[in-house]
């Protein structure tokens, strides 16, 4: 377990979004242990729509980075991810297509949305860094890691040893701004 974080809040407070990773290969029990996390996620129906590609591939990963990237942010840093899962949705009729045009909720982004925290919180407490990134082109990302057309990719995450100093919290809105009481 992470060494500072000794409940809950503190793991929260504790993980930020990651930009230079040490190239040390994360163990394979680790991102086991993160998938895990992320499998036990709650979803709609229980449909479990989240699909994971784990890319530990050295010339996997920096395909990804350069060709499944949008254009315009350079994210070079991720070259030195050692490991990138990329996050994909399989819909399901009901639950995913018409239950969205019923509610206007999209069901399965918020699935993804709490898989995906799951898998950085639980890298957070193992020590690990990790970053969302959702500017990507879900079409060559499907290609590269092999997905068939029934999966949307949605997410690519990077995870990895942070660098030293890499650690940088951005100041986030007080609970009284962003909270209404009724």
């Amino acid at each position: 377990m992470h060494a500072s974080c000794n409940s809950f809040v503190e793991l929260v407070k504790n993980r930020t979004s990651c930009r230079a990773y040490k190239t040390d290969p994360v163990p394979r029990g680790h991102i086991e242990l993160m998938l895990e996390a992320a499998r036990l996620a709650p979803s709609a129906c229980n449909k479990q729509p989240w699909r994971f590609a784990v890319v530990t591939d050295q010339d996997t990963r920096l395909r990804l980075v350069n060709e499944a990237f949008i254009a315009g942010i350079p994210m070079k840093w991720a070259e030195n991810a050692p490991v990138i899962i990329a996050l994909g949705m399989e819909r399901s009729l009901v639950t995913h297509k018409i239950a969205p045009k019923i509610s206007g909720v999209e069901y399965p982004l918020l699935d993804l949305g709490i898989a995906g925290e799951h898998l950085v919180l639980q890298a957070e407490e193992l020590g690990l860094g990790s970053c969302w990134i959702g500017w990507i082109k879900p079409k060559e990302v499907r290609q590269i890691v092999g997905w068939p057309r029934g999966i949307e990719p949605v997410s690519l995450i990077t995870f990895g040893w942070p660098a030293d100093g890499e650690r940088k919290h951005r100041p986030r809105l007080s609970a009284d701004e962003i909270t209404k009481w009724i």
